[in-house]
C-alpha cells in the first residue's frame, strides 16, 4: 500500500490512504477468505483450470466486493460500535476521518465496478449478482438484530459459489449448493473466532455475534462445525469424483483447524485472532488439494 501511496501527487496521498484502509487493502486476509471459496467453485464447476478470462473477472471480483464489504460495514458501524470498540476506534469513520457521504460514494463506486465485472459473464450470472449485492448490504446491520449475524457473512462470502458455477457452466447443480453449504459453515467457524476476540466489548455495546451466542460452549460448537466442514467438503470430493490429493488437502485442512481449536483453548484475544487468520491456510490446503487432483485425473 505505501508502494502504491508513494507514487501519487503529494495532495492525494493522504485521502488515498484513508480509502484504502477504509477498504481494509492494508489487511489482505478477508480478501483471502472470500478468494479461495471462490477458486474452489470455479476449479469445481471446470473440471479443471478454469476459463482465464473468469479466473480474472472473479478473482478482481473477489477484491473489490470485499472492499465495498468494508466499507458498508464501517458506515453501518462506524458510531455505534467501532468508535467504543479499542480494536476499531482508529478506523478512518469511526476516527472520523472519513465521512459519512465519502464512504457512500466509494461503495457506489466499488459496486460499478463490479457490476462493470459481472457484465462480461452470462444473464444467470448478472442476475445472481443483484442477489450477492443485496446480501452485501444487508450484512453489516445483522448484527444489531441477530445473533446469527456470522450465518448471513457465510452467505454473503459465498455467494461468489453460485455465480462461478453460473458464470462456468450456466447451472446450479447439487454440487453448488453444497460448497455453498460448506462455505457458510467455514465462514461461521472463522468469524466466530474473529468474533470472539471483542466479545467483552460487543456485549457491553449491545452488538450480536454467534460468539457471544455460543458463550462457554463457543469451543465444543465450533469443533461441531469444523467436523461438519469437514464431512461436507469430503462430500463434494466424492460426489465430483476426485483422486487422492483432494482428500490429502481435506486431511491438511482438518489437521489446521485442529490446530486452531487448541490455539483457542485459553480464549486469550491474540490467540483468538491467530486461528482467525490460520482459516486462510485451510482454504489454501483445499485449493492445492482440488487443483492436483483435477490435474492427475
Amino acid at each position: 500500500m505505501d508502494w502504491l501511496i508513494a507514487r501519487l501527487p503529494p495532495a492525494w496521498r493522504e485521502r488515498t490512504r484513508e480509502y484504502l484502509v477504509l477498504t481494509r487493502m492494508d489487511r489482505p486476509i478477508g480478501a483471502l477468505l472470500l478468494l479461495w471459496p471462490t477458486w474452489w467453485a470455479l476449479w469445481f464447476a471446470a473440471g479443471d483450470f478454469p476459463p482465464p478470462g473468469l479466473l480474472v473477472i472473479f478473482t478482481l471480483g473477489v477484491f473489490v466486493m470485499r472492499s465495498a464489504g468494508c466499507v458498508i460495514n464501517d458506515y453501518a458501524d462506524h458510531g455505534w460500535l467501532d468508535a467504543r470498540v479499542e480494536r476499531t476506534r482508529g478506523r478512518p469513520m469511526a476516527a472520523g476521518r472519513v465521512s459519512r457521504r465519502e464512504a457512500l460514494t466509494l461503495f457506489g463506486a466499488l459496486l460499478a465496478v463490479a457490476f462493470l465485472l459481472v457484465l462480461l459473464t452470462n444473464a444467470l450470472t448478472i442476475k445472481l449478482a443483484f442477489i450477492g449485492a443485496l446480501l452485501a448490504l444487508v450484512y453489516p446491520f445483522t448484527k444489531r438484530v441477530t445473533h446469527l449475524a456470522q450465518v448471513v457473512l457465510g452467505a454473503a462470502f459465498g455467494w461468489s459459489i453460485p455465480m462461478a458455477f453460473a458464470a462456468v457452466t450456466d447451472s446450479l447443480p447439487p454440487l453448488c449448493w453444497l460448497l455453498f453449504v460448506g462455505n457458510i459453515l467455514f465462514s461461521v467457524i472463522y468469524d466466530t473466532q474473529y468474533a470472539m476476540v471483542d466479545r467483552d466489548e460487543d456485549i457491553a455495546v449491545g452488538a450480536k455475534s454467534t460468539a457471544i451466542l455460543f458463550g462457554d460452549a463457543d469451543r465444543p460448537i465450533l469443533a461441531v462445525l469444523m467436523v461438519t466442514f469437514i464431512a461436507t467438503m469430503l462430500l463434494a470430493g466424492m460426489r465430483a469424483e476426485l483422486t487422492w490429493p483432494y482428500f490429502l488437502g481435506v486431511a491438511a485442512a482438518a489437521g489446521l483447524l485442529g490446530w486452531q481449536q487448541w490455539l483457542i483453548r485459553t480464549r486469550e484475544r491474540a490467540a483468538c485472532f491467530a486461528a482467525f487468520r490460520n482459516n486462510h491456510w485451510v482454504g489454501f490446503s483445499l485449493w492445492v488439494g482440488l487443483v492436483l487432483a483435477l490435474a492427475l485425473r
